[in-house]
């Protein structure tokens, strides 16, 4: 299966009842060769209206971090979601909804094959990395899993409701920056 008959499919998805409430499926955006995955917990009002993952105020934060160490989604990333529908009023996925929804991001895991992938805050990162991860405490460091480098930041939301943690999140680009010159091939 190629990245597009994927998208098509799961643009077509009613595996759980957020297709219910959706605008839009919010499949992911960025390049089919991608060495570094970033993903999330699931799109907000302004990703659901336009269908594209990180539009809003934490998009517009989110790539400013990427700018500053020359990532961008429509050159060498690939941003995804745990979940490809907006839960209602932001809430934070069910058990039931990222369970149906993970087959998504595991066919896109697939298809990329990344060297690295940045969980984006404490859903993705406990849903990715491990049940009991703390963003607080371990965002930053990078866990290998089966050859693929795992890494969590601080939610771009959570950096604009608490501004002083933006120097933690910006280290932690810095360190992904430099881990990409390590391990990655083409990001560069």
């Amino acid at each position: 299966m190629d990245f597009e008959t994927l998208k098509a499919e799961c643009l077509s998805c009613r595996r759980c009842g957020l297709c219910e409430t959706r605008k839009n499926v919010v499949f992911g955006q960025g390049v089919p060769n991608a060495e570094v995955l970033f993903v999330g917990e699931g799109p907000g009002a302004n990703e659901d209206e336009q269908g594209l993952p990180f539009v809003g105020r934490s998009g517009k934060l989110l790539d400013s971090y990427l700018e500053a160490v020359d990532l961008d989604r429509n050159r060498n990333i690939f941003i995804a979601n745990i979940v490809k529908c907006r839960p209602p009023e932001n809430r934070d996925p069910l058990p039931e909804e990222s369970a149906a929804c993970m087959p998504w991001l595991r066919q896109q895991f697939q298809l990329l094959r990344p060297k690295i992938v940045v969980c984006l805050g404490r859903i993705a990162a406990q849903q990715m990395i491990d049940k009991s991860f703390s963003v607080t405490k371990d965002h930053g460091k990078f866990f290998d899993k089966q050859g693929t480098l795992f890494m969590a930041t601080l939610h771009p939301a959570a950096l604009l409701r608490n501004p002083g943690n933006k120097p933690l999140a910006f280290e932690d680009f810095a360190a992904l920056r430099d881990k990409i010159h390590e391990v990655c091939d083409h990001t560069y």
